[in-house]
């Protein structure tokens, strides 16, 4: 993928040869659903990994069993997931895997006959406005529906600053688009591709990442 430069707050998966064959796997339409999920999970959990590091910590002290002091870190705010329904729900057993006993709130966005977005629902844990939020959404294609639901999340009190929003692929579009309007929301992604072509498909893509994940693709 060519260089792009883009603000501060957007950070990219570090490339290696590795994390590009895991991408070439999940790429390639011939890919079988069990091979599409297995690869595709041990991408979201680096993202995940890596989403967590943008949280606030602060200084903590433990006793080691050789009787030393470490100084280490914790988190310093209660944090939850909040999926886009559908595809961000792919996301939620890495961050469950990672984030024990974490809670996860779901919002439903639909596109209408003229592509804007929606939306429909809402279940979010009652003390959202105190917490860190990651927003798990695999693809960020024109922004529409990922700033439909930053907007809800902002209306139940979560503080702009306090929300991650983690990605698998990205359109160069739809990242200028969400740090044009939320400039201190931290976006992760794995890759950024070239751009979205006159449909709004991402280029070159992924295809539709939830009908590849749930199997209801009907090709």
């Amino acid at each position: 993928m060519a260089e792009q430069t883009f603000p501060p707050t957007v950070h990219q998966l570090k490339m290696n040869q590795q994390l590009r064959c895991l991408f070439t796997i999940i790429r390639d339409k011939d890919t079988p659903r069990d091979q599409f999920i297995f690869y595709s999970d041990r991408l979201i959990r680096l993202l995940i990994e890596e989403g967590l590091s943008y949280l606030p910590f602060k200084e903590q002290e433990v006793v080691t069993p050789t009787g030393s002091t470490y100084s280490g870190y914790q988190f310093s705010s209660k944090i939850c997931g909040v999926s886009i329904v559908r595809a961000g729900e792919s996301m939620e057993n890495g961050l469950r895997q990672v984030c024990q006993k974490i809670r996860i709130g779901k919002i439903l966005i639909q596109r209408k006959a003229d592509t804007t977005p929606e939306f429909l629902y809402a279940k979010l844990p009652r003390d959202i406005a105190e917490r860190s939020v990651l927003l798990l959404d695999p693809m960020l294609a024109t922004g529409g529906t990922v700033c439909c639901a930053i907007d809800v999340l902002l209306k139940h009190g979560v503080k702009e600053e306090n929300i991650v929003f983690l990605n698998l692929i990205s359109a160069p579009e739809g990242i200028a688009i969400l740090t044009k309007a939320y400039p201190n929301i931290h976006i992760i992604t794995g890759e950024v591709d070239s751009h979205l072509n006159e449909v709004g498909y991402i280029m070159p893509g992924i295809g539709d990442f939830g009908d590849r994940y749930f199997g209801t693709d009907h090709d």
